[in-house]
């Protein structure tokens, strides 16, 4: 058995273009373990966002396999990665990605449902209560503040308990004290469920909370102390 969440094993990600072929990443290596909070960092276009969407299966490398507790995600097909990340993996995103037709309520509710789990609601009124929006349950995103629709955003992901948090610049879209409130709540979770948490981040404060830290420059890994998995 693994002692890692996640394993990366030499992933290279390229794309053709007008001019040829671009590598967007190259051959990273390095595994993540459980209850593990790690921050990817690196300017704009170095390849960060790219990384975290192959993490959760949502694009394929060029080049090298992702294991995600023990398995192979590119030996399954698209369906199949979609149950490993409803089993596994919560996300939270810059842009919250609430459905706008549901309640904050509904928004929690919906991936315990689409498990087929019968105690949704009830799981997912305690989530928010948590997070501190016992007066929004019937709330719709359009009528919620910014901070208060990325708080329903975390209540859907923790709701799940999931292994992995993948979060990409979860306080871009906020002001600064809404943020702090938002990675607050975010860190607090994450040690209450034992969550390994993974996140994009541009901000050196919120980068520096977390236990490791991965640099990303034009694709390739900085520290390779962090980054390279054991033999």
């Amino acid at each position: 058995m693994s002692e890692f969440i996640i394993e990366v094993d030499r992933v290279s990600k390229s794309v053709k273009d007008a001019t040829g072929s671009l590598t967007i990443l190259h051959e990273l290596s390095f595994g993540l373990r459980p209850r593990e909070s790690v921050a990817i960092v690196g300017a704009s276009g170095s390849g960060k966002s790219t990384l975290l969407s192959i993490l959760a299966g949502l694009d394929t490398p060029s080049s090298g396999t992702v294991r995600l507790q023990g398995q192979d995600l590119f030996a399954l097909d698209e369906d199949g990665r979609a149950r490993l990340r409803g089993e596994h993996l919560g996300f939270v995103f810059q842009s919250f990605q609430l459905l706008s037709h549901l309640t904050a309520l509904e928004n929690v509710m919906l991936p315990l449902e689409l498990r087929g789990e019968r105690d949704a609601q009830a799981q997912a009124r305690q989530m928010l209560e948590r997070v501190g929006l016992k007066e929004r349950l019937s709330h719709y995103p359009r009528v919620l503040s910014g901070g208060e629709q990325q708080r329903v955003a975390l209540a859907r992901a923790f709701v799940q308990r999931p292994a992995l948090l993948l979060a990409d610049e979860p306080t871009g879209s906020l002001d600064y004290a809404t943020g702090e409130q938002v990675m607050a709540l975010m860190f607090e979770l994450n040690r209450e469920q034992g969550t390994t948490l993974v996140l994009v981040t541009h901000d050196a404060g919120i980068a520096g909370r977390c236990e490791r830290q991965l640099r990303i420059s034009a694709g390739r890994l900085q520290d390779s102390a962090l980054a390279e998995l054991p033999a």
